[in-house]
This record gives structure tokens, C-alpha cells and sequence, in this order.
């Protein structure tokens, strides 16, 4: 946990923002504010290939560092955006009011030509205003609709009554076919649930302390392979200065696909209507040991040549053996002349899949930090 003394000094609006992005997360946002906190200084910068929903890099900016983080998942990418650049409160309930309009107008013949799954999980006027929102938004180019639509996916899905569907998890979309069947058997309708008046009370919440005032923070949506090459060349030509602290926690292999998870969320940006494994080289669960070596390899390198010479590398990785040894053995092969320290760090709650009836014991995760 972040130590009393460091969250007393953090406003009310960076800890109200810094919770954007689904309840339960691999990067605990208190974890973030302690690492950079006691590992880098004001001015330094700081990088995170792996950014997820870049709770390092909103912790880095909030504490006067400039930061960049990659990630290759939309849903991460736009929590992150938006927890560094939200548009105004008044821009973004304008916004929610155009959506409405537009979800008034909405062809039935559209409506009704969508899945049955998207019936049974929501109520006819929530459908709508989802499939408006996902229609008008520009997520990708507009600040507010980007701010909008992160909240939206905050709130798609979730507990019963706490967000817009009916019961499910929130971290994870489970499958259409799978859903239906436990509602219907459980008799479980949609919620009635008037979307505008639910998401402009979370909207008011989420402004009630204003908008955060950030020191250079930059997460973008892509490849970090590719990302990394072009931050090279912004090295090697003077346009960027190196980085002091490399703070990340990659995927760990064969445990999940946050692409095929994600399916709903992913939906409502323009993806597919069912879950599907998103081709790529990275997208996917690691499967293949050799793949996700490769990938370590390849990203850790990569980010070695940007690192200033005394960086330090902090890295959090899974426990379980494959992962934690191939994470330790690939850092050593990078950085080899660095000074090792590991911190098993067992969870200390419970975990999300145990909330779900997995009573599987799970070791938690390392922590493995490389000094100069």
C-alpha cells in the first residue's frame, strides 16, 4: 500500500481520476504512486511498455514526472487517455445529452437485428443508448468522446444495479451463450436503468473535485516493438531525452486473453458482438513459452536503449515458475551488470476469479527491481 504520508498529499481530484478503469487491476493504482514515489525524483522520466490502463504513467505525471506508457489494448489505452486528458464536466454531459438524442431516433429494425445476447443483458432504452454511443463517438480523436466513452466502459457491465447490465463481472466479459443461460436460469432481467440519469450522477462524482492537473504524461495505443523503435529515433536525434526509471508488469503467460476478456468493452468501440482472439503477434493468452520469451526480449532490449545509464528497472511479474523464471532470466540477460533484488509478493485479498467459484490457490506475483 502507498504509505499514509504519500496519499494524504495527493488532492482529492488525482485520487478520485486515478480509480478510472475497472474496480479490480494487475497494477494496483496505490502500488504505482509507491514505486515511483521511491524510485525515481522529481523531473525524472519514466517508461511502461506494458501501461495496461496506465496507472504508472498517471502516477508518474500526478507526482511531477514526465512518463509514456504503450499499450496495445484499446480498453487499457482509453482509461489511461482519459485519466490524463478528461474533457471538461460540461463538454462531457453535453455529449451524453447527444447521445440520447440520436438513441431516440435509433432505427428498430437495427436494434432488433443485433444479437439476442445484448437484450437480455440490457434494457431496450440502455441498448439503444449503447449502440448510439457506439455509432457517434469518435473515441479514438475527440477528447470528450473519448472521456465519455471511458466512463461508459467503466459502467458497462457489472454487479446488479451498480452499472448499466444485467448481473456480471466487471473485470471480465463472460460469453454471450454462457450469459443467457445463467440469467435465464437464475430469472435475473435487465435492470431499468435510465442511462442518461445513471451516467450523469457517476459523471458528477467523477468532477465533483475537478479534473487533475498533470506533469507530462503520454500512453499510446499501439505495439510496444514498434512504439519503442520510433522512441529510439527520437533518442538518437535529440527530440527526447533518455528514461530514468523502467516500471512495467507484462502479460504474464498462458494465464489470460485481455483481448478475448474485454469482448464487450472492445464491442461497444466498434469491435465484434461476440468474443474473438484478435490477431497479432501480442494479443493473445502465451501459449507458446517461445513467443512470450521473444516478446520479453524483444521489449526489455528495446527499452534498454533508451534507459539513461543509471535507470533503475522495476518490474512485477507473476509467481507462478515459468513466468517468474523467464522474466528473471531475460532481465539478467539485458541488464546483466545490475544489482538484483526479488520480493515475493503474495495476494493479500481476494482475487477475482475466487469471487467466481475459482478456489484455485493462487502465488501471487515478484517483484523484481534491477539498480546501477
Amino acid at each position: 500500500m502507498m504509505p499514509a504520508a504519500t496519499r494524504g498529499a495527493l488532492s482529492s481530484e488525482i485520487q478520485r481520476w486515478s480509480g478510472v478503469g475497472p474496480y479490480y487491476a494487475m497494477f494496483p493504482v496505490d502500488f504505482a504512486f509507491e514505486v515511483i514515489s521511491e524510485y525515481s525524483s522529481d523531473g525524472d522520466a519514466v517508461l511502461d511498455p506494458f501501461a495496461g490502463r496506465a496507472s504508472s504513467i498517471y502516477a508518474a505525471a500526478a507526482l511531477g514526472r514526465s512518463s509514456y506508457g504503450v499499450e496495445i489494448n484499446p480498453v487499457g489505452w482509453i482509461y489511461g487517455q482519459v485519466k490524463l486528458q478528461p474533457a471538461t464536466k460540461w463538454a462531457v454531459l453535453k455529449r451524453l445529452s447527444d447521445v440520447q438524442r440520436l438513441a431516440d431516433n435509433l432505427d428498430q429494425t437495427y436494434v432488433q437485428s443485433q444479437p439476442e445476447f445484448f437484450s437480455v443483458c440490457y434494457s431496450s432504452h440502455v441498448f439503444r443508448f449503447l449502440l448510439s454511443a457506439r455509432d457517434m463517438l469518435q473515441w479514438r480523436t475527440r477528447r470528450v468522446d473519448a472521456t465519455l466513452m471511458a466512463l461508459l466502459l467503466v459502467y458497462l457491465h457489472g454487479k446488479y444495479g451498480q452499472a448499466l447490465s444485467n448481473q456480471m463481472r466487471q473485470g471480465k466479459a463472460m460469453s454471450p451463450d454462457y450469459s443467457i443461460r445463467w440469467w435465464r436460469e437464475r430469472q435475473l432481467q435487465a435492470p431499468d436503468i435510465d442511462p442518461v440519469a445513471f451516467m450523469s450522477q457517476r459523471i458528477n462524482w467523477r468532477y465533483q473535485h475537478g479534473r487533475p492537473r498533470l506533469h507530462g504524461g503520454k500512453v499510446t495505443l499501439g505495439d510496444s516493438t514498434v512504439v519503442l523503435r520510433r522512441l529510439a529515433a527520437q533518442v538518437r536525434s535529440g527530440k527526447r531525452t533518455k528514461f530514468d526509471l523502467l516500471f512495467t508488469s507484462p502479460p504474464y503467460c498462458g494465464i489470460t486473453n485481455y483481448h478475448y476478456d474485454q469482448w464487450l468493452r472492445l464491442w461497444l468501440l466498434g469491435g465484434p458482438p461476440q468474443p474473438r482472439t484478435i490477431p497479432g503477434n501480442w494479443t493473445k493468452r502465451f501459449d507458446s513459452k517461445q513467443s512470450y520469451r521473444k516478446l520479453l526480449q524483444t521489449v526489455f532490449a528495446q527499452s534498454a536503449d533508451i534507459l539513461a545509464p543509471g535507470a533503475t528497472v522495476y518490474v512485477r511479474t507473476d509467481a507462478r515458475q515459468f513466468t517468474y523464471e523467464t522474466t528473471v532470466d531475460v532481465l539478467q540477460e539485458i541488464f546483466p551488470n545490475r544489482n538484483l533484488q526479488i520480493t515475493p509478493r503474495p495476494y493479500s485479498r481476494t482475487t477475482q476469479t475466487a469471487l467466481y467459484g475459482d478456489k484455485t490457490k493462487k502465488p501471487g506475483e515478484v517483484d523484481i527491481v534491477l539498480t546501477a
